[in-house]
């Protein structure tokens, strides 16, 4: 109970900015669970789709492979099918890549969506922690003007230990958001690896299927 009450009366000292600080806190913290749960379920289902069709692309079986990646309701799958639906229709390795690259441009915005939110409520709530401080020292200095001389001193230090309260609350929500954006930005990045990790896997095999085709029709 000492703890809760000692948060209680850090929160109520620190003033009016404490309460869009916490907005701004809880916002962030949305946005940022909403997208760890996107992007872990995209991850999830990118793993499987690759499990289950890599080795069918590696047999060569890519009728079975389109199949497959039709039916999936992955990001990897449809990027994969793109590449999958020329196979057999064109010899050039370039149509396919372009083809899958297409998807990826159409594919990362969807990953990297809000999730600069949560960086720029960071910054958000350590700016507002400043401003807070500020006007703390401001209403704090105009309030020791006038008092007694005697007291000034004491008034004067704990004004500004009330106003300092705006800045560190500011700063106790901006580190972790910045933390976590710096998380999500790194899980979006390995998404988009495996992504290009599995273009460029499906594309050589189906480009060397077609010029072993071509050899042997020669």
């Amino acid at each position: 109970m000492d703890v809760f009450y000692s948060i209680v009366g850090f929160f109520s000292s620190g003033g009016l900015f404490m309460y869009p600080i916490l907005l701004v806190f809880a916002v962030g913290t949305a946005i940022a669970v909403e997208r760890f749960i996107t992007l872990s379920a995209i991850t999830q289902k990118n793993d499987a789709a690759w499990t289950t069709l890599q080795p069918l692309l590696n047999q060569g079986d890519f009728d079975k492979a389109r199949e497959m990646a039709s039916k999936e309701d992955s990001i990897m799958s449809r990027i994969l099918n793109l590449g999958l639906a020329l196979q057999g229709a064109v010899r050039r390795r370039e149509d396919v890549e372009i083809a899958m690259e297409e998807g990826m441009t159409e594919v990362i915005p969807q990953l990297e969506k809000r999730t600069p939110y949560v960086a720029l409520a960071s910054n958000i709530a350590t700016l507002l922690g400043l401003l807070g401080t500020i006007m703390g020292l401001i209403q704090a200095f105009t309030a020791v003007a006038n008092a007694n001389p005697a007291e000034k001193a004491d008034l004067l230090s704990a004004s500004i230990s009330v106003a300092m309260n705006t800045t560190a609350f500011g700063l106790m929500v901006g580190i972790p958001l910045l933390i976590i954006h710096a998380i999500l930005t790194t899980k979006t990045n390995e998404i988009v690896d495996g992504l290009e990790m599995a273009s460029v896997k499906a594309l050589s095999v189906i480009t060397s299927r077609a010029r072993r085709q071509v050899d042997m029709a020669a």
